[in-house]
């Protein structure tokens, strides 16, 4: 790479960054909110098993409606005027729970708490949900455990990574990219947990 390209590079980085984290002109205009969607999958051979899924943990950062930008390998801002629709752990429960319906994998599935007599717990750990300025790129990684119920043995676990660039930095840009996302992660979830229970 020519100094010429690099300069471009550079200045191209520079403005994603300052068009990410730009304030909005009219400070009392309430943010822009996204929902993040559950995956589609085709029906799954069904088995006799029944899972709750709970809540998410995550770092402070992510446990919240803010939309999270990654600026550097150790700083972190919030894209203005977005936000989701819920607390993120909470609406990835939501979408992951839906997208095992979707699938009719299981005889039940549920949030953990709502009386669901389950053989096995989901359990989740949100470890990146983020847009990478640099990378222009959104990065979703969650790491499973699938705990039997009554034994509390971890049956098996795994992290799920998934990178896809982003259109831009703008909040319609960034949740689609996010939502792609967390749509691969959780199919990949759902097709994991059907080969180990």
């Amino acid at each position: 790479m020519n100094a010429t390209s690099r300069k471009a590079r550079v200045l191209r980085s520079g403005l994603a960054v300052a068009a990410v984290l730009v304030v909005a002109a009219c400070a009392g205009a309430p943010p822009e909110t996204f929902d993040l969607a559950a995956a589609s999958l085709p029906p799954a051979h069904k088995l006799r098993a029944q899972i709750a899924v709970r809540e998410p943990i995550a770092s402070l950062d992510l446990d919240s409606q803010r939309i999270l930008v990654r600026t550097g390998p150790e700083t972190v801002a919030y894209l203005a005027g977005a936000q989701w629709s819920d607390r993120l752990p909470a609406l990835v429960q939501t979408r992951l729970v839906q997208t095992f319906q979707n699938a009719r994998l299981l005889q039940s599935v549920a949030r953990s708490g709502t009386g669901v007599a389950a053989d096995y717990n989901l359990e989740l750990d949100i470890r990146a949900f983020e847009l990478d300025v640099g990378g222009a790129q959104a990065n979703v990684d969650i790491a499973v455990k699938i705990v039997a119920a009554v034994s509390g043995r971890v049956v098996a676990a795994r992290i799920f990574k998934t990178h896809v660039p982003a259109a831009g930095a703008g909040g319609r840009e960034v949740s689609s990219a996010l939502n792609a996302a967390l749509s691969a992660v959780m199919a990949q979830i759902v097709a994991f947990t059907s080969t180990q229970i």
